[in-house]
């Protein structure tokens, strides 16, 4: 990053005045603690007692043997506290806005992973809790908001827009507007004006370091290649950071191609958008030639976001790393895949980034190693998978 706020062109603070004073105030506090070793502390010990990391790093030698290629290790975030790689973000934002002095604390939520990790630190902190969710996603992930509910949160639908998780973020934006003074915005990804790119990432870092250190003890080497899926971002970022002045290690992120980047209905961000300036940042989006922010599609309520964070822009476009466009189909496929192969149901943003994997692994050397972020669990799929393959299946 080679100004404040910024990586390479893309980052920045475009929000109106009314937030503008919210902003700094956060930026301030942020930079007062960040670095505090109490603050270190504290959330050190949750990521340890409450969330239960290290998480696993995972030898999928039935997934080495099946592809034929590189070693495939997988990163077990599904096997965090709330199922997902989410909390380690939440509990260090909750923590912050605690120590800000906050009451209320709002989010968004597209699959729900972040919205029920929200609500749970709430639960756990004492917080009044608030989850904008589009009402499409309430209804592809009625489970989550049920989830959310039992820990306490209010889930707000949204029914603007599209109806998922764009129209989320502008609800819960709005609400932060007009209630400044009480309420901290808990930003799910690496996405939005300055500083949460920034603090997003270096709450999600430890993922890769733990990969790193992990990866070590193993195998006494670093990995050739690291997947993991994109949306806005935020697991993807945390695999990838610490690796980043690691040049010989490949990172590749995986996108939501919808029914194909060559069909409106994507989300695949790199393949198919443009520069542009939404939610707070100068980023990558899918738009139209106004700069109108596009409708987007994705299976994956998560993953259905029409921009990228702008540090991922800025990986990409200097060839840091690379991202790949993956489908409905080719997702469902890797969904069955490692269910089936190693026991393990991912998630189905994972599940992207498995597909991905799936596709590179048997292209590099049985010397090399590929280690694929699997960001969450996929119990909450389940139904949607099986309506996707037509199964007749209640979701109730």
């Amino acid at each position: 990053m080679n100004k404040v706020g910024r990586f390479g062109e893309f980052g920045g603070q475009y929000v109106p005045e009314t937030v503008m004073n919210a902003v700094h105030e956060l930026e301030a506090a942020y930079d007062k603690y960040k670095d505090d070793p109490d603050f270190k502390a504290e959330l050190a010990a949750l990521y340890k007692d409450y969330a239960n990391r290290p998480s696993m790093l995972y030898y999928a030698k039935h997934m080495t043997e099946d592809l034929g290629g590189a070693k495939v290790y997988i990163k077990r975030e599904d096997l965090n506290h709330t199922g997902a790689h989410k909390i380690n973000n939440v509990l260090g934002q909750i923590l912050l806005a605690k120590r800000m002095g906050k009451k209320r604390i709002i989010a968004e939520t597209g699959a729900g992973q972040h919205g029920v990790a929200t609500a749970t630190v709430c639960a756990l902190m004492g917080l009044e809790c608030c989850v904008y969710m589009g009402e499409e996603d309430t209804k592809r992930q009625s489970l989550n908001v049920y989830r959310m509910e039992l820990l306490g949160a209010k889930v707000v639908p949204v029914s603007s827009g599209t109806c998922t998780l764009k129209d989320a973020i502008n609800e819960a934006m709005r609400d932060w507007c007009t209630n400044i003074e009480t309420t901290f915005y808990c930003i799910g990804s690496v996405m939005g004006p300055h500083p949460y790119p920034e603090m997003v990432r270096d709450f999600q870092k430890i993922v890769g370091e733990e990969i790193k250190a992990e990866l070590m003890e193993r195998e006494g080497r670093l990995p050739d290649c690291v997947v993991a899926c994109v949306g806005g971002g935020s697991n993807a970022m945390g695999a990838f950071y610490d690796f980043i002045p690691d040049t010989s290690v490949r990172l590749v992120g995986a996108e939501a191609a919808g029914r194909g980047i060559n069909t409106a209905d994507t989300a695949a961000t790199l393949s198919c958008g443009s520069v542009g300036i939404f939610h707070g940042m100068k980023s990558m989006f899918l738009q139209d030639k106004f700069g109108q922010i596009a409708p987007v599609y994705s299976i994956s309520a998560g993953l259905d976001y029409p921009g990228i964070g702008p540090e991922h822009a800025n990986l990409w476009k200097t060839g840091r790393a690379e991202y790949v466009a993956v489908t409905d189909e080719e997702a469902v496929c890797a969904f069955e895949y490692l269910s089936k192969t190693e026991g393990i149901i991912p998630a189905i943003e994972s599940a992207h980034a498995v597909s991905a994997a799936m596709k590179i692994a048997p292209t590099m050397g049985k010397e090399q190693i590929i280690v694929i972020n699997l960001s969450g669990r996929g119990d909450k799929d389940v139904y949607s998978v099986a309506r996707y393959r037509g199964h007749n299946i209640e979701n109730s």
